[in-house]
């Protein structure tokens, strides 16, 4: 009798158990559901042009690993990443130019001020097969055959009609129909790399950072295509000089095709996009895409320790 009545006991105490531990578990899954987002703290989804996805995932990767949020990035050509902005599909974006006002339209109507964040000069950039003798390019000539006009150039190779860089070469070309003879468009950078490299002859365009970062199955063509200078007519009328996209030209203005990158936060409230923004901006953020190959914003700073000996540690 005593021994069943131990027994009973015992597995009325389990039991008491196992209730409180599912209770507190239920009550931790509740305290995260319900996490107030800040700042730096709780959830969000961030679409980004997808030419300039890496440096963007770079970003978030070190600021997840410093503060309790969660950023999911959304990788779209540019003209996808904006009608899903304006749909609300996401609040946040990281683009390579600021909307237009007619695509602020809507959040004009819904009275939200953007708090829009430069933090990266980024470049369109032009490539070529390897074998090519002439690494040297007019951009004069690319816009006459943009435009439909006889050009020195044989065709250009773009990676995706709705991507950055068909609608910033063609805003620099003042043209809107993309469908020019000897203009093509393919499905990704990978493609267009694989393109160059099987046909000689045409020019690839390609953001500097998809080249500069690229991803695994991009990094088979390295050593296969080269990067092309650009003349800059505006900059340098007496000797027409030509500039690759380095990080000291893209500083001194002296390449072309040169464009900044921008955080744009739509949430219309202090959230993550406040804290991501702030963290791009600053010291740790700067520093991140100074060691992309970009250019940041503002050069991080550099302390250097000057001492009255030279110690001999040998």
């Amino acid at each position: 009798m005593f021994k069943n009545l131990k027994f009973s006991i015992i597995k009325i105490i389990i039991a008491i158990l196992l209730l409180v531990m599912a209770f507190m578990a239920c009550k931790k899954e509740d305290n995260t559901k319900n996490k107030k987002e800040t700042i730096l703290v709780g959830k969000t989804s961030i679409l980004v042009d997808e030419s300039i996805f890496p440096i963007a995932d770079d970003e978030v990767s070190v600021f997840e690993s410093q503060y309790d949020a969660k950023i999911k990035l959304i990788a779209k050509p540019e003209s996808d990443v904006i009608n899903r902005l304006i749909s609300n599909e996401a609040q946040i974006a990281i683009l390579s130019r600021k909307l237009t006002k007619e695509e602020e339209t809507v959040f004009i109507n819904k009275k939200i001020t953007p708090k829009i964040t430069a933090f990266a000069t980024d470049a369109v950039v032009l490539i070529i097969n390897k074998e090519a003798k002439d690494t040297l390019v007019d951009l004069q000539e690319v816009i006459y055959l943009l435009q439909g006009k006889p050009s020195k150039i044989k065709g250009l190779v773009f990676e995706n009609p709705n991507s950055s860089t068909v609608n910033y070469m063609s805003h620099l070309a003042g043209v809107k129909n993309d469908k020019i003879k000897g203009v093509f468009s393919l499905n990704s950078h990978e493609d267009v790399l694989k393109y160059i490299t099987e046909n000689p002859g045409l020019i690839g365009v390609v953001g500097l950072n998809s080249i500069v970062q690229p991803t695994p199955s991009m990094e088979l063509y390295n050593g296969k295509f080269k990067v092309m200078a650009v003349k800059n007519v505006k900059k340098d009328k007496a000797n027409l000089r030509y500039y690759k996209p380095t990080q000291s030209n893209l500083a001194e203005g002296l390449y072309p095709l040169s464009r900044e990158l921008y955080l744009l936060n739509y949430q219309g409230a202090d959230g993550l996009g406040m804290g991501f923004a702030s963290f791009i901006a600053g010291e740790i953020g700067q520093r991140i895409i100074l060691k992309s190959g970009l250019l940041p914003i503002r050069i991080p700073s550099r302390t250097v320790t000057i001492r009255k000996e030279i110690l001999n540690t040998k």
